[in-house]
């Protein structure tokens, strides 16, 4: 099977027989209260989700990664992981880290504390300073202090999707009874349309498994609720697909919005699932104007080293009504007229007035689904 980021699976994980005693000593250490998005970054670290991360990047690992896309050892890194402040923490050595609630959660064995030049590293991670980006928003709206040192975690975060997450250890040991060779991995933050379907055949035809890997983190307000996203997966999945060749697992962590950095970090976090090879399509992980749709195809091509597992570059995909099927720009030979793009935003603004949309875009029985998930959700909030 192929190795993790790194050659190593990290484990930042406190063993069971050592918790107690190690809580107890952390109630004695200086504190810090973090987010809900910071605890399940310590996780994924913890776990070796983000191997070969071993905690939060210090400055020099943050300008490293900023400038140029890998750690100060080499080794390919697209995207900040950090523990940001709104006011500069006084701690030194080592720190418990709380949730809201007051719960120690974590460990962080501070290396450094310093302050972030958020417009600098926007630009150069985000490719923009605007906080019309929303994931320029997010990282200005964290702070613009940082600690940095590796971490430990005693206790993992209180989380409404708990059930639907496996780690890399267990995905690997799943992959290897299933004898999966090699596996696809599919990253998602939405309900399944009919281009992703696509998109997901093709990793069925090539590999002997598909990874399906929702993000279950943080996103903008009009994607759809990880709940939906993964019941409408299960649905499909047990629907139409051979269920002994797909799995499915969420990821918790939040969306960055970065497009191509973005492509790249989603790759080498399913590398450490196990995965061989990961399909990016067309503006992967991007937002608005703010990329161009094909970068995330090029970016790799930059790339100071190979990552190790095997891009899927796919081209644009929509229904050509000449073809009468899903097509891509490289299958399809006919005219733009032809072709019907499959909108998620489309698909979105009809399903909360109760539409259906075409069945080019999404199965019926699908956006049945979606449609009742909305309902529900409804009720409950005026409830």
């Amino acid at each position: 099977m192929l190795l993790p980021h790194g050659g190593e699976l990290v484990n930042r994980v406190v063993p069971e027989r050592e918790r107690a005693k190690v809580l107890e000593e952390a109630k004695s250490y200086p504190s810090l209260v973090v987010d809900t998005d910071a605890l399940l970054d310590i996780e994924n670290i913890a776990v070796g989700v983000f191997s070969p991360l071993k905690g939060f990047m210090t400055h020099e690992e943050l300008l490293s990664v900023a400038y140029h896309m890998s750690l100060p050892g080499g080794v390919v890194w697209s995207l900040p992981v950090l523990l940001q402040l709104r006011e500069k923490p006084e701690v030194d050595g080592r720190v418990a880290l709380k949730d809201t609630s007051g719960r120690i959660k974590a460990i962080v064995d501070v290396k450094e504390v310093y302050r972030i030049d958020l417009p600098l590293i926007a630009k150069l991670v985000w490719g923009t300073e605007s906080e019309e980006h929303p994931g320029v928003k997010l990282f200005y709206s964290k702070g613009e202090w940082a600690v940095g040192g590796d971490v430990w975690l005693l206790e993992k975060v209180e989380f409404p999707f708990r059930d639907w997450i496996l780690t890399p250890e267990e995905t690997r040991k799943i992959f290897e009874y299933r004898g999966w060779k090699t596996v696809v991995g599919f990253q998602t933050r939405n309900a399944p349309h009919r281009a992703h379907e696509y998109l997901q055949r093709i990793g069925l035809e090539v590999a002997d498994g598909l990874f399906v890997n929702p993000v279950l983190g943080w996103r903008k307000s009009d994607d759809f609720d990880p709940l939906t996203v993964l019941e409408a997966y299960e649905y499909l999945i047990n629907s139409y697909y051979p269920k002994n060749r797909v799995l499915l697992s969420g990821l918790a962590t939040a969306m960055r919005y970065a497009g191509p950095r973005e492509a790249v970090f989603h790759a080498i976090v399913r590398k450490n699932f196990g995965c061989t090879h990961f399909i990016v399509g067309r503006d992967h992980a991007g937002v608005g104007d703010f990329y161009d749709p094909y970068e995330a195809h090029r970016i790799f091509d930059r790339l100071p080293e190979d990552i190790g597992i095997e891009i899927i570059k796919v081209s644009a995909v929509f229904y050509c009504r000449s073809c009468d099927c899903i097509a891509s720009e490289k299958s399809c030979g006919h005219e733009e007229n032809q072709r019907v793009y499959v909108s998620m935003t489309k698909i979105r603004n009809m399903l909360r007035e109760g539409k259906f949309p075409p069945e080019e875009m999404i199965r019926r029985d699908v956006a049945e689904l979606l449609i009742k998930r909305r309902t529900k959700s409804l009720t409950n909030v005026h409830s």
